[in-house]
């Protein structure tokens, strides 16, 4: 008897196989000469510039900053279909044409997009992976940040907002070792003023879970210096 959340995921995962804004590459598709590598514009048939939220869950963000931008294309990115199913199904249902849901690791986003194809990218509230051992996980240590690095164009920002602290300082002390311009920090964004008003007119499944605990939502905005 297959129970009730596996009947729903099983649904989701077909009905993102028909939606016309979700591409599902298999692990070797991704790595060998991907189809839109270098020709996202193609996909969304327009040059407007190419913005990433990676990891990115039931896909609010993705759809709250198409909804906003029209004049930019948005890529949510994920490895769990059924969760994004929904940021993909509303994005259908109030015709956003300029936002898609890509199936896939972020591991492999340096596969999956050209050199300087991406203008901006969004990390929301990602696993901290705090456990020492962990490192390697975390989406803001250096082997992620380089893959970022080779997709975003010299002038592109990195936006980090996240429940995690320790995240946050981890981040602040990655890029402040390796030289990377920090362009605007703040560790409670509803408390103290400055931050844009994205950050806090968008708010995620997550994000409001973690608000009635009482927790800060800190965020972070870097770009890479150039060396």
């Amino acid at each position: 008897m297959i129970a009730l959340g596996s009947k729903n995921k099983l649904k989701r995962f077909k009905e993102n196989e028909s939606f016309p804004n979700v591409i599902q590459p298999t692990r070797d598709e991704a790595l060998n000469d991907f189809v839109w590598k270098g020709k996202w514009c193609d996909f969304f048939k327009n040059g407007n510039p190419l913005v990433l939220e990676l990891g990115c869950g039931k896909g609010e963000y993705s759809v709250g900053l198409a909804k906003r931008n029209p004049g930019k294309n948005y890529v949510g990115i994920d490895i769990k279909g059924a969760r994004f199913w929904r940021g993909a199904k509303s994005a259908l249902e109030m015709d956003l044409p300029n936002v898609a849901f890509l199936r896939t690791q972020i591991e492999l986003v340096d596969s999956l997009f050209a050199e300087n194809e991406v203008d901006e990218i969004w990390i929301t509230f990602p696993d901290p992976q705090i456990k020492y051992k962990r490192t390697k996980h975390r989406m803001t240590n250096p082997v992620f940040l380089n893959k970022y690095k080779q997709i975003l164009k010299p002038d592109g920002y990195i936006n980090l907002k996240t429940d995690s602290e320790f995240l946050h300082g981890y981040t602040l002390g990655i890029l402040q070792g390796l030289g990377h311009e920090i362009c605007y920090s703040n560790h409670d964004v509803y408390k103290n003023e400055g931050s844009p008003d994205e950050v806090l007119e968008i708010q995620t499944f997550y994000e409001n879970q973690y608000l009635e605990k009482g927790k800060p939502i800190t965020y972070l905005q870097f770009r890479f210096a150039d060396i």
